[in-house]
């Protein structure tokens, strides 16, 4: 299956001054597209840092996600550090000029004449936005640290990104977790491909304990379903999703 690692570029995020929700939306977006998302790593808004961590996942993953660092402003690095990923020169893309030029309906200033700016040979892909193009470089896909306008962005291209989704199948457990552990054990023993997750859940009246069942294969997930429930004690499952 195809896989991807994101890029979380920003020193505001490494301060906690605001909290990174793109990357939660990229994986659970990823997922249901049948991507596998292996790795997140959040750096500060440094050329040097990110050339070096895009140079690493675009080798490493089908897909690279960035999130964060393009735009207006001296912090605004993240194009200058995936050029140098690609040992590529930083251009001014005319089409791009052009279109922040008539969504700004004047002549451009320095800031946002930076923002036509793109490393050499990438492509551009529309995604409604009157401002500013999605840039990708290669497998680099280069995103808005904007909640929505990363959103909007990532939609105009998921086309793009596919694989065979996960099935997943949720139990809602009334025992606590020691109490079924040999049981989620056995489990994985009779199905050794099934991604299982145990979750314990400390505030809910109703149920103590998440289980997730999931699989590619929707016969196998189904079985490795009717195996747990068969197995658990009597009167301890509260619902099935």
């Amino acid at each position: 299956m195809p896989t991807a690692g994101i890029l979380v570029i920003g020193n505001e995020i490494l301060s906690g001054k605001v909290v990174d929700v793109n990357s939660p939306y990229l994986c659970e977006r990823l997922r249901e597209l049948g991507v596998d998302v292996e790795r997140i790593v959040t750096i500060p808004d440094v050329i040097e840092t990110i050339a070096s961590e895009v140079k690493e996942m675009s080798e490493r993953y089908d897909y690279v996600f960035t999130s964060g660092g393009i735009g207006p402003t001296h912090d605004d690095l993240t194009i200058e550090g995936v050029a140098a990923a690609f040992g590529r020169p930083v251009e001014i893309d005319k089409s791009l000029e052009e279109k922040i030029r008539l969504a700004v309906g004047k002549d451009l200033n320095e800031g946002q004449l930076k923002m036509a700016k793109v490393p050499a040979g990438a492509m551009l892909i529309d995604s409604g936005d009157k401002w500013f193009s999605l840039v990708v470089i290669d497998n680099v896909y280069i995103f808005p640290g904007i909640p929505e306008a990363l959103r909007k962005k990532f939609e105009a291209a998921s086309d793009r990104f596919s694989g065979i989704p996960y099935i997943l199948k949720q139990v809602y457990v009334k025992d606590s977790e020691s109490d079924i552990v040999e049981i989620l054990n056995a489990l994985l023993e009779a199905f050794p491909n099934l991604v299982l997750g145990s979750y314990p859940k400390l505030r809910e009246a109703s149920y103590q304990v998440l289980l997730t069942l999931e699989s590619r294969d929707v016969d196998y997930v189904q079985r490795a379903l009717d195996r747990l429930l068969a197995d658990l004690p009597a009167g301890a499952v509260h619902k099935v999703e």
